[in-house]
C-alpha cells in the first residue's frame, strides 16, 4: 500500500474504510494488511506520546461484523512491537477513554467502530489519557504505516473488561445527585440500542436505579443492523424509538448509535428530544447551575440560540465536526470564558465537568438527573424547554456533484457567489455569526427564515439546511435556491426539487 493509500483511510480524527467484501460497488479498503501496520504504527507513536519504552494498549469494539476479526489483528501487530495488549471485548467509545482514566492498566487505547455506518465498513478510533487523538496525529500514524518499518518485539495479551465499572460510575453519580440509591423508582423508561453496543446501559445502569425499562428494544449486538440503523438521525430508527415509548407509556426514550458516543432521547407523548431540543435541554440543565457559553455546529436555528440568551447562557455556533466544536469549547474555557458544553446537532455532545469526552451515555445520564429532579417537585421534565421557540419549518436537502469533479473547488465556488449575491439582493442578508459556508437570512417577505449553504466535511456533497418561521416560508426560500443553483451544470439540483 502506497502512503496515499493509508491516508485515503483518514476520516477526521478516525481511520474508516470497508472492512468486509459483499456491498456492491464497494471494495474492501481496511485490508488486513493496513490494520496490522496501522496498529504497529500506534505503538510507535504512543511511545513517542508517553515515553514508555512499552506503552500498554487497551482495545474494544463495537456490535459490527468485523470487530473481532479486527481486535486480533491490532493485538497482534501491537505486541509484535513489544507493547502489552489489554482486550476488553464489547465496549462503548466513552468507556474506552475513561480506563485511561482509571487504573487499569493501559496507557493508550483503541476503539474499533465505524459509528453508524453500514455493516461493512469499521475503523479505528485513538485515544490517548489526555482525550482523542487530532487529525494531524492521525495522519502521522497513517504516514509512519506507510513506511513500515517498526520496532520487533514480544508483548503480552490480557482479556478485562471496563464497561461494568464504567457503567458503575454512571450509577454513582445519579445517586450522589439525587441523594437516592433509587431515585428513577416509578418511572419507566426504555431504551433502543439498534443492536449497537449500548444495551449495557438497561441492566447496568438503568435497572440499578430502579426504573422500569419495559420496552427497551434491540439491545442484543447485532452487526447486521437487523432492525434499524443505530443512529439517533435516522429517521426510521427514531420513528421506531418513538413508537415505542407511546406504545409502552414510558416516561422517557433513549436511543443510541453503534459505539455508544451518540444519543437523542423521547418525550413520554412520542415527541423526538432530538437535534435543537436535545441541546436546548442539556443547556437548560447546565446553565441553571451556572451561566456559560454554549458551543454548538453551524446547523442549529434562530430560536436556540434566543433560548440560551434567555437561560443566561452566550450560544456560540462554530464548525460542524465533533472535534471542532470541543476545541472550540476548550478554547474559549483556556481563554477564561466559561464553557460548559460543545455539542452538535448530530447527538454529539462533550460536557467540560467530563473530560470534554463526547459520551452518549453521560449526556441522557445527566437528562436522567434533572427527571428525577423534576419528579421529585412535580414538574415534568419537558417543562424546561417549555420556552424554545422552535421553527415552523424545517428542512436538509443534500447536493451532490457531477462524478470526477473537483468539487471542494467547485462548492467553495458557489459559496463564494452566492456569499456576494445575498449581500445585494433585497429581502437577504448575511448572519453574522457564520463560521462555515454561509448562512443567509431571509426577510419574512422572501420566506421569514434562513438558509446554510455550506460543504461536507467528508464528502462530495453539499448540504443545504433551511428554517422558516412561518407555515410556507421554506418553499419560498427552496425556490430562491433553486433559481440560484440552477446555473451551475455540475450540481444535481434533485433533492432540492423533490422538497418542492
Amino acid at each position: 500500500m502506497t502512503e496515499q493509500d493509508f491516508l485515503n483511510l483518514r476520516n477526521g480524527t478516525d481511520v474508516r474504510g470497508t472492512a468486509l467484501a459483499g456491498a456492491e460497488n464497494d471494495p474492501v479498503t481496511l485490508t488486513d494488511e493496513a490494520v496490522s501496520a496501522i496498529a504497529k504504527a500506534f505503538f510507535v507513536w504512543a511511545q513517542s506520546r508517553t515515553g514508555k519504552e512499552r506503552p500498554a494498549l487497551a482495545v474494544g469494539y463495537d456490535s459490527r461484523l468485523s470487530a473481532e476479526h479486527i481486535c486480533r489483528l491490532v493485538t497482534e501487530g501491537y505486541a509484535s512491537c513489544g507493547g502489552d495488549v489489554i482486550q476488553t471485548g464489547l465496549s462503548s467509545t466513552p468507556s474506552m477513554f475513561m480506563l485511561l482514566q482509571d487504573d487499569f492498566g493501559a496507557d493508550v487505547s483503541v476503539m474499533i467502530t465505524a459509528s453508524h455506518l453500514p455493516w461493512q465498513k469499521n475503523g479505528l478510533k485513538f485515544f490517548a489519557k489526555d482525550g482523542g487523538l487530532e487529525g494531524s496525529d492521525v495522519a502521522d500514524i497513517l504516514k509512519c504505516a506507510a513506511k513500515g518499518i517498526f520496532p520487533q518485539g514480544e508483548g503480552s495479551v490480557t482479556q478485562k473488561s471496563y464497561l461494568k465499572t464504567y457503567a458503575a460510575g454512571l450509577v454513582k453519580k445519579v445517586r450522589a445527585a439525587c441523594g437516592e440509591d433509587r431515585p428513577l423508582a416509578g418511572k419507566r423508561i426504555l431504551v433502543d440500542a439498534g443492536n449497537g453496543a449500548g444495551g449495557f446501559y438497561v441492566d447496568l445502569v438503568l435497572k440499578p436505579l430502579g426504573a422500569d425499562t419495559t420496552g427497551s428494544q434491540f439491545l442484543e449486538p447485532d452487526g447486521h443492523f437487523p432492525n434499524h440503523i443505530p443512529n439517533p438521525e435516522n429517521e426510521e430508527a427514531m420513528r421506531s424509538v418513538c413508537g415505542a415509548v407511546v406504545k409502552n407509556r414510558a416516561d422517557f426514550g433513549i436511543i443510541f448509535d453503534t459505539d455508544v458516543d451518540r444519543a437523542g432521547a423521547v418525550a413520554p407523548d412520542g415527541e423526538e428530544i432530538n437535534r435543537n431540543r436535545l441541546i436546548a435541554l442539556i443547556s437548560a440543565i447546565l446553565l441553571a447551575e451556572k451561566p456559560g457559553v454554549i458551543v454548538t455546529d453551524s446547523v442549529t436555528s434562530d430560536g436556540l440560540a434566543s433560548f440560551i440568551a434567555a437561560h443566561g447562557g452566550v450560544h456560540r455556533r462554530f464548525k460542524r465536526g465533533y472535534k471542532n466544536v470541543i476545541n472550540e469549547c476548550k478554547r474559549l474555557n483556556a481563554e477564561g470564558r466559561y464553557s460548559p458544553l460543545a455539542i452538535e446537532t448530530s447527538g454529539h455532545a462533550a460536557l467540560k465537568e467530563n473530560y470534554f469526552l463526547d459520551d452518549g451515555a453521560y449526556l441522557v445520564t445527566r437528562l436522567l438527573i434533572a427527571l428525577a429532579k423534576c419528579a421529585k417537585e412535580g414538574k415534568d421534565l419537558m417543562s424546561l424547554i417549555a420556552d424554545l421557540p422552535e421553527p415552523k419549518e424545517a428542512a436538509e436537502v443534500r447536493l451532490s456533484f457531477v462524478p470526477g469533479c473537483d468539487f471542494r473547488a467547485l462548492g467553495a465556488g458557489v459559496i463564494a457567489d452566492f456569499t456576494a449575491y445575498a449581500a445585494h439582493t433585497p429581502g437577504l442578508s448575511l448572519a453574522p455569526d457564520n463560521c462555515e459556508g454561509v448562512r443567509v437570512n431571509f426577510a419574512p417577505d422572501a420566506g421569514d427564515g434562513w438558509a446554510l449553504i455550506r460543504m461536507s466535511l467528508h464528502e462530495p456533497i453539499m448540504p443545504i439546511n433551511v428554517e422558516s418561521n412561518r407555515a410556507g416560508g421554506n418553499p419560498i426560500i427552496l425556490r430562491a435556491l433553486d433559481a440560484f443553483l440552477s446555473k451551475y451544470p455540475f450540481l444535481n439540483l434533485d433533492n432540492l426539487k423533490k422538497q418542492l
